[in-house]
């Protein structure tokens, strides 16, 4: 038994302490684009976490150093994940962009069932539908079902377009070449920026109560064409960039060329028809971000910053090099055998597939009122929000 006349009156119980604490929070695809950002965040704001990662590496260390608790575990592992669970009262799932993502959702919901967790808010993706060409968007659409019928767990769906961080991976060639390349068309996007994900992601965590059942679509603040962005990357890299309008067959084997793994590329190559139908407007901009953080989204232009501050995107002459012979390299290069790829992996594909402007389900859940010809593929599609 203590005796408390002895203990210093600045000491407090480790009960009070206890009660105090923030709770912990599961953070899956911590070393990544968003849920890097969700684990600072949460690290800031006083939270516990506890970072899953594949491997350690420089920025599973960044983690540590930050305080956080850094789990490696493959997400399909539904003992190592139950096991990472524990006394976790919320989780930001973040998809692997993987052929058998959807083996290591349903392990993630038996571990977070059996683990009791209380709250899931689930990274998923603007075109997700049933019956979508692309077999990644459907088992996105699938997971959001899978957790929403998770029972005794809450959840959120954070549901963004094309990232600004797509555009902005070309900010190099901007730079160096004066030149943004555009696969998309004449078509527009409002996109978000990584930061702004995460933080809608965050406060979702935080405040579980208020955002449990709800689904965002955070974006950015306006829409923009490809010659909108140029001049914001322009701007930001200090020279004037022209769009330079690029074949698909080009884009893929610039892709292979950049490291892009064949899952991404097997989902993007329709993506593209998506963007150049109009879906990532349609219902855009939201104010889904100031309404869930409070601060308004980032402008392009803010976030390009960024991006050409970065060294590989600096105007030198090694850069420039670099950039002129991937520029003239990569029409000569072989690109992806997405048609082998599917072949080997042998995926399913739907009867009926369906762009997502298509799509009843997806016209629904983004609340989309009212379609005009979608038939066509080089058809824009025009929707007005209900």
């Amino acid at each position: 038994m203590v005796d408390w006349s002895t203990v210093p009156k600045t000491a407090k119980p480790v009960k009070e302490e206890t009660m105090t604490t923030k709770p912990r929070i599961f953070v899956t695809g911590a070393t990544g684009k968003t849920g890097s950002v969700v684990a600072a965040e949460l690290l800031k704001a006083g939270y516990r976490v506890r970072a899953m990662v594949h491997g350690e590496d420089g920025r599973s260390a960044g983690l540590r150093a930050q305080g956080a608790e850094v789990v490696v575990a493959d997400m399909s592992d539904v003992e190592r994940v139950g096991d990472a669970l524990k006394d976790a009262q919320g989780a930001y799932f973040c998809p692997p962009f993987d052929p058998y993502m959807i083996q290591g959702a349903v392990a993630f919901a038996v571990a977070a069932r059996e683990a009791r967790l209380e709250h899931i808010v689930g990274l998923t993706q603007w075109l997700a539908s049933p019956s979508h060409p692309s077999l990644m968007t459907r088992q996105l659409w699938l997971v959001n079902q899978l957790f929403a019928m998770t029972p005794g767990i809450a959840h959120t769906i954070v549901n963004p377009g094309f990232f600004a961080d797509s555009y902005l991976m070309l900010t190099g060639y901007a730079a160096n070449l004066g030149v943004f390349p555009w696969v998309y068309g004449d078509s527009r996007n409002a996109p978000a920026s990584n930061e702004d994900i995460a933080r809608v992601a965050v406060a979702a965590l935080m405040d579980p109560a208020r955002h449990a059942g709800k689904s965002y679509h955070p974006t950015g603040p306006e829409l923009l064409d490809a010659k909108d962005m140029a001049q914001a990357i322009g701007r930001a890299v200090g020279r004037s960039v022209k769009v330079l309008p690029t074949p698909a067959w080009l884009f893929m084997k610039s892709a292979r060329l950049g490291g892009l793994p064949i899952d991404l590329i097997s989902g993007v190559r329709y993506y593209i028809d998506d963007h150049k139908r109009g879906a990532f407007e349609l219902g855009a901009p939201t104010t889904d971000v100031l309404d869930v953080t409070g601060r308004p989204p980032e402008d392009f232009e803010t976030i390009a910053r960024r991006y050409a501050a970065l060294p590989g995107n600096q105007r030198t002459l090694g850069n420039r090099f670099r950039q002129f012979a991937q520029f003239m390299i990569a029409p000569l290069r072989s690109g992806f055998n997405l048609d082998k790829y599917d072949r080997d992996l042998r995926r399913p594909f739907p009867s009926r597939p369906q762009f997502a402007p298509e799509s009843k389900v997806w016209q629904r859940e983004h609340s989309i009122a009212h379609v005009e010809d979608t038939s066509a593929l080089d058809a824009r599609t025009v929707l007005v929000r209900g």
